[in-house]
């Protein structure tokens, strides 16, 4: 007799156990990854693969959607309940895409987060009912996504403040040979104009002290960006990926047993 439910969960853990595996896998090579990458220093920062600590510095004023607060990153998303009820789903998600400054007291480096893992502490949180959105979060999804104000939605926003120690793991290339900084131009990046505005002078004074541009690269496309310190973040990925290693095969031998005992109850006697 057939068993649709056991059909379909045995399948389940065919599929889920080795993607288990996989991101286990995954999560040890950037731990050694990590690990293996010697700590440099800005002043003699070697193009390519690089590990850096600094302090985070605005190079544009950047405002978080939500809060409106001064940051210099920022990341959100949007979620719906599931069907159960129980838990989110998250629908949208959005990050600031505005480099910023690298301090390590030995120079300036300047990042591009676009592409970069970037974990942060929660900060707003909200709850919202439809029909009853708050104009911080109703100017946001006008622009944004517009067909959520149908829904009770989780609003989340994560933000990297200015002067917040960061850990960076991503491709150094060299600066531009010649960087442009003018009232309302386009060289700068946007957010610059304004009442927040960074003194011209001292942006002018930063970028010519810049040693190198540190971003997603083409060939190694690891980047990460974390305010956590470098033992923290080689520990949780430690964990992580000991617990998918053994979550993985056990999952898939679960579900090779279930097709096995399938297999057993159809064929015929």
């Amino acid at each position: 007799m057939s068993d649709p439910g056991g059909i379909l969960l045995a399948g389940a853990c065919s599929v889920v156990g080795p993607l288990l595996a996989v991101h286990g896998f995954r999560a040890w090579r950037r731990r050694r990854l990590i690990q293996d990458t010697p700590t440099a220093r800005i002043r003699s920062l070697a193009m390519g693969f690089v590990e850096v600590n600094g302090r985070a510095l605005a190079r544009s004023s950047v405002t978080a959607p939500f809060s409106g607060h001064d940051c210099v990153y920022w990341q959100v998303d949007i979620s719906v309940p599931s069907r159960r009820g129980s838990s989110w789903t998250v629908v949208h998600s959005n990050a600031s895409g505005q480099p910023f400054y690298l301090d390590d007291d030995t120079g300036l480096a300047l990042v591009y987060p676009a592409g970069g893992e970037c974990k942060l502490p929660h900060g707003v949180e909200e709850i919202v009912q439809p029909f009853s959105v708050p104009d911080c979060y109703a100017s946001y999804l006008k622009e944004h996504a517009p067909m959520l104000r149908m829904s009770t939605l989780r609003f989340r926003e994560r933000v990297l403040e200015e002067g917040r120690q960061l850990f960076v793991l991503g491709t150094a290339t060299p600066r531009a040979h010649e960087v442009t900084i003018s009232d309302g131009g386009e060289a700068l990046a946007t957010g610059t104009d304004g009442p927040h505005a960074l003194q011209l002078a001292t942006l002018r004074q930063r970028d010519e002290a810049v040693r190198a541009v540190i971003r997603r690269g083409t060939r190694e496309r690891t980047f990460v960006l974390s305010p956590e310190s470098e033992k923290d973040l080689t520990f949780q990925l430690a964990l992580k990926s000991v617990l998918l290693l053994l979550a993985g095969p056990a999952v898939t031998a679960a579900g090779l047993w279930m097709w096995f005992e399938l297999w057993g109850r159809t064929r015929p006697l």
